[in-house]
């Protein structure tokens, strides 16, 4: 088969399973499932992840940013004020302007504040970054992501952490037929058919975390979400049979004995 590439803000990649590198028990843990997993993008807390102090432990010493693409995210932050400061320190830090956009409403639910998620979408689009947005799955408010300069839209399966996987499939359906964006999976996937549901939605792909990290045998996880993954796709690109209300025969009705 030929090559299924996964292109995002130009830039070219063949796993459609993005990984997040918080929640493990150890950077070690961390990097191995990774590496099990097959992903070349890995999602980076700017806040919360160490890629900077030396005297500590370094997320670059053990997965490193020459082979695996680093995705700075702006998890923990609660206004436009707080995720702007955050990716511009990204850029500074490390030249990243391929960033993913989270600012939560509230603590306890952890759902997206779309109007503060949107007014920054407007303003790093401007100052030259390439935004993957975290967002609701209100097609409405996606297309207004797809408008302000968002590179790809990350609509929440479910609640961040929650394991629920997809709650609801006809929104889904509708932002992806509304867009040319990558649209990808965001939060909320439980376990691996989770990860074939989306890709089969026609979601371009999915990002994994707590799945992963929390899992009681995490690097068998991080296989079977890669395996979902490309199974799922698999079957979107294969052409699903339509759906009937009534049984059909699979063999023929002549020439029987």
């Amino acid at each position: 088969m030929k090559k299924d590439e996964f292109i995002i803000a130009k830039k070219k990649f063949y796993s459609r399973l993005i990984v997040g590198t918080g929640k493990y028990r150890n950077m070690s843990e961390c990097a191995k499932a990774v590496k099990l997993s097959g992903a070349e993008i890995v999602t980076v807390a700017v806040r919360r992840v160490n890629i900077t102090d030396k005297k500590k432990p370094l997320l670059m010493d053990f997965i490193d940013p020459k082979k695996i693409t680093y995705l700075p995210n702006t998890a923990g932050c609660f206004n436009s004020k707080e995720a702007l400061r955050t990716l511009r320190l990204a850029r500074e830090i490390g030249g990243w302007k391929l960033v993913k956009l989270e600012v939560l409403g509230d603590k306890k639910n952890l759902f997206p504040e779309m109007i503060e998620t949107l007014k920054s979408t407007e303003v790093l689009a401007k100052e030259g970054f390439q935004v993957m947005v975290y967002c609701n799955d209100d097609p409405l408010m996606a297309k207004r992501l797809e408008n302000s300069g968002a590179k790809a839209i990350m609509p929440l399966a479910a609640p961040i952490g929650s394991g629920l996987g997809i709650l609801n499939k006809l929104n889904i359906k509708i932002i992806r037929n509304q867009t040319k964006l990558p649209l990808i999976i965001d939060a909320g996937l439980g376990q691996a058919s989770d990860a074939a549901i989306a890709m089969e939605l026609g979601c371009d792909g999915v990002l994994v975390n707590t799945a992963i990290a929390k899992a009681k045998k995490p690097f068998e996880m991080a296989l079977a979400f890669k395996n979902a993954v490309l199974a799922g796709r698999q079957s979107y690109r294969s052409g699903r049979i339509a759906k009937v209300l009534m049984g059909r025969a699979s063999s023929p009705k002549k020439g029987i004995i």
